[in-house]
């Protein structure tokens, strides 16, 4: 059977390591929680909709691209 390490998991392993028994504790805690928290869900990056183009087609003859990018900066 072949084990693959990723780089990150080496780095894991090493900082756990340097962590005093109490910390490495919670380490785990936290690790158990985020398990919990995304059992069953997709932590990948979903992919963009763009189900909003267009939605401001009835404004293209009034404002350029850039000055909608200012007007939205002063709506912030």
């Amino acid at each position: 059977m072949v084990i693959i390490m990723y780089e990150y998991e080496k780095e894991i392993e090493v900082k756990m390591q340097e962590l005093p028994e109490d910390l490495r504790r919670e380490v785990l805690d936290y690790m158990e929680f985020l398990l919990k928290k995304y059992k069953g869900k997709e932590t990948k990056a979903k992919k963009f909709k763009f189900d909003w183009e267009g939605g401001l087609s009835e404004i293209r003859e009034k404002f350029t691209s850039v000055e909608l990018q200012h007007r939205a900066l002063e709506w912030r």
